[in-house]
């Protein structure tokens, strides 16, 4: 407890001053594939290059993760990462965008039209619209099947700079599938972790009076309370080698200030369940009865309706005397 307490409080000292940019760098060579834009037969294509010591650093992030107890790993093998990404990028977004191999460690993939939700945040254009479009389109992917999970699909790396806006259309896409769940999670585990990682780039880098709103309109768009119940036991902060990881994904961030944080949303969701059964109750109480539905019980007529069937029946004309009498047999 004693080390782990110097350990934070060393964080703290160090974070704002230097170990962000050290950390950041490190990680930047680190790099398992190269990108690069090209334009090919006049559309811009982006070209992801497996690197010639990839495989060696996937195995050694992947390690890394196994010790950590971090249920991701990368694609180390060429083919393997290349058959998952060209597969999942097709899934996606093969509506309207292409994706080949190039060689034997290229993947080319038409270049999304639009911006990352991490540029859009840095610049503080972030818009609570864009957030709603991301958890739709995360909802959406998070329904297609997979026959490497042999079951419902996940992304693994969703981070705000793997998903990308379109303004003209309102739409948004994910990209980069260089990370995979361990096949061992259930789906609803795989789907929170997505929710996760988006998460933490809000809880890390928006300022204090919108990142609450912001990730609640996130999760009230994606509208999966299993999930996000699953979530909620994952907002904490981790012990041991895998605070290493989180501080990348919070970018850093003071440690003190995303524990607060995620404490805050983790009180805010345990509570969402309820508020939305009280407001189903008081919308379903608040509804007008139908005015061509009957009030009293089927087949009973009311006092108006026999007024009005007495009425016309003393209009009615008389059908007049039989002209023979009945005869009985």
């Amino acid at each position: 407890m004693l080390i782990q307490q110097i350990g934070n409080t060393l964080i703290d000292r160090l974070v704002p001053q230097g170990l962000a940019n050290a950390a950041t760098s490190f990680i930047e060579c680190l790099k398992v594939n190269s990108i690069s834009e090209k334009v090919r037969r006049g559309r811009r294509v982006v070209v992801k290059r497996r690197n010639i010591h990839g495989e060696q650093l996937a195995d050694l992030a992947n390690l890394y993760f196994h010790m950590s107890s971090i249920p991701i790993r990368f694609w180390s093998k060429v083919d393997d990462w290349k058959r998952w990404e060209m597969g999942c990028f097709k899934m996606l977004n093969g509506d309207r965008f292409r994706v080949f191999a190039s060689g034997a460690r290229a993947v080319c993939e038409e270049k999304l039209p639009g911006e990352s939700r991490w540029d859009h945040m840095n610049r503080g254009t972030l818009t609570r619209q864009m957030l709603e479009a991301a958890a739709h389109e995360i909802r959406r992917a998070h329904q297609f099947r997979s026959d490497e999970f042999r079951g419902l699909w996940s992304h693994g790396d969703a981070t705000t700079t793997n998903v990308i806006y379109n303004q003209r259309t309102g739409r948004a896409r994910l990209i980069d599938f260089e990370i995979i769940h361990d096949k061992s999670l259930p789906a609803t585990a795989r789907h929170a972790d997505d929710l996760l990682v988006f998460l933490l780039d809000i809880v890390g880098m928006v300022p204090s009076q919108q990142w609450l709103p912001f990730a609640l309109r996130f999760l009230n768009a994606y509208d999966n309370l299993d999930v996000i119940a699953a979530l909620k036991d994952q907002l904490a902060l981790p012990g041991g080698m895998a605070w290493i990881w989180w501080g990348v994904r919070t970018n850093f961030t003071n440690p003190a200030k995303v524990k607060r944080r995620l404490a805050k949303l983790r009180g805010v969701i345990a509570d969402l369940r309820h508020y939305r059964t009280v407001a189903a109750k008081r919308a379903r109480q608040r509804r007008r009865p139908s005015i061509t539905c009957q009030v009293t019980s089927a087949g009973m007529p009311t006092v108006k309706s026999r007024t009005r069937v007495i009425k016309e029946s003393a209009k009615a004309v008389s059908p007049g005397m039989p002209r023979r009498l009945p005869t009985t047999r």
